[in-house]
Order: structure tokens, then C-alpha cells, then sequence
């Protein structure tokens, strides 16, 4: 399984995650693209971290939300989605290009990866969108009980997914996240690790009602702006490199 996160998210003085920290502990970096987060120069470098870090690279695309971090649904025709994803995904390619990468898939940040779970409108105009980019891209989007049916709409674009849970975060019995406005939506350090070892070891995790979920996943992810996650990554890392 390999280990996914969210980076390269601060904005000019701000500052969110610890990239430095988190690079060389995981497999994929899904790297911010100017619309929630991310400027030139921290798109710049956290590619060149990934680069010497010899981690896989994606395109980590929002609704047009800076001030809201990502977090807020916007009504975009799909249309505008699909130009906005594209502009996003063309900038973070063209710029990994001069270190030497290539972006293999986008995963949807934020507001944005809960309408394309939530709405069906919303995953199509994803997934139409970074099927017409002009090479072939992977798209991530959340493990549920529904893969099977994902896998169906995918085939129409040809489109290959990617598969992922998330270690720091509770989910409702539907599968999909729990809201982070609930309590309990984060977990503490030792129930992410209970639920990372579960994952490796049946598959499965436990939803905030006690319902067990059997889930396909291909990569695990740890988000940057946890500080509990960024400290157990490693703890992470050698569970997964485990196996157990």
C-alpha cells in the first residue's frame, strides 16, 4: 500500500504543514495548485523536495477558494470546473517539469473531493475533465463501499483510479468522511494508528457508529495540517512497510 499527503499548502507568509518533515516518509505528494493554496514559490520547492525525496508526484486541484482554504462548495457550471481543473493541472505539470517530474494523477482538494463523492454531476465533470487532459492522468478519490460503481463510470473515460483511505480521519456509516464541523472527525494518535492497523490487517474500518466497512484501497493518506499524523508518520511508515 503506498502512503499518500496533502503538501505544499502555504500561501505567501502563511504557513500550513510540515513538508520537510512528512517528504521523505511517503510514496505520493499531492501537491496544491494556486486555487486554495500554494503559490509559485511554494509550488516550486515543494516539488523540488519531492524531487530529492524521489516521491511520485500529483496535482492537488480546488474550487477557486483562498480565503475559504478549499473548504466551501461553489456552484461552477461544468464547464468552469473543467477549464479551472485543467489551468491547475497544466501549471503544476509544466512547473514539475523543470525538476526533472511528471504529475501521474490529481486528487481533488477540500469542498471540491466531498461534491465529487456527494454528486454525481460533480464526479463526472471531474472525471471527464482529467480524462480529456492531453496525456493520461490517474484520478484518487475516496475508497467506499461504492468502488465497484466508480470503476463502472471510470471505464466511459477510459479513466484509471486510485483508491484511498485516510488514517486521521473518522467515517459515517455511507463510507465518506465525517464531517470535520462533528466532534470526533480527526482522530487522536492512537486511534489513527488502531485504524491504520486495521487497514492493513482486514481491510476494514470502523465507522463513528461501531459499522464495520470493507474498503479496495491503493494508497493511505496522512493529512499535513495534522500535527498528530505529521508525528506518526514514520510510526506509519514502518506499519505499512510491515504490513501489519
Amino acid at each position: 500500500m503506498l502512503l499518500n499527503c496533502d503538501l505544499g499548502e502555504s500561501y505567501g507568509s502563511w504557513r500550513m504543514g510540515l513538508d520537510d518533515a512528512v517528504m521523505p516518509h511517503i510514496d505520493q505528494a499531492n501537491i496544491a495548485c494556486g486555487f486554495h493554496a500554494g503559490d509559485p514559490l511554494t509550488i516550486d520547492r515543494t516539488l523540488a523536495l519531492a524531487a530529492r525525496h524521489g516521491v511520485s508526484v500529483g496535482a492537488h486541484p480546488a474550487y477557486p477558494d483562498l480565503v475559504g482554504f478549499g473548504r466551501r462548495s461553489m456552484a461552477l457550471s461544468e464547464d468552469e470546473l473543467a477549464s479551472s481543473l485543467r489551468y491547475q493541472i497544466a501549471a503544476l505539470d509544466g512547473m514539475a517539469a523543470c525538476h526533472g517530474l511528471q504529475i501521474t494523477y490529481v486528487k481533488p482538494h477540500g469542498a471540491l473531493y466531498n461534491d465529487m463523492m456527494a454528486d454525481d454531476a460533480v464526479r463526472t465533470a471531474v472525471m471527464r475533465s482529467v480524462a480529456g487532459y492531453h496525456r493520461p492522468l490517474a484520478l484518487m478519490l475516496q475508497a467506499t463501499p461504492e468502488a465497484d460503481s466508480h470503476r463502472e463510470e471510470a471505464r466511459k473515460y477510459a479513466l484509471t483510479l486510485l483508491f484511498e483511505a485516510f488514517a486521521d480521519r473518522c467515517y459515517a456509516d455511507d463510507g465518506r468522511l465525517r464531517s470535520r464541523r462533528l466532534p470526533d472527525a480527526v482522530h487522536t494518535r492512537e486511534r489513527m494508528l488502531d485504524q491504520v492497523r486495521q487497514i492493513l490487517e482486514h481491510s476494514t474500518v470502523t465507522t463513528h457508529a461501531g459499522k464495520s466497512l470493507a474498503l479496495a484501497i491503493d494508497s493511505l493518506c496522512v493529512h499535513g495540517d495534522n500535527p498528530d499524523g505529521v508525528n506518526a508518520i514514520q510510526e506509519i511508515r514502518q506499519l505499512i512497510a510491515g504490513g501489519a
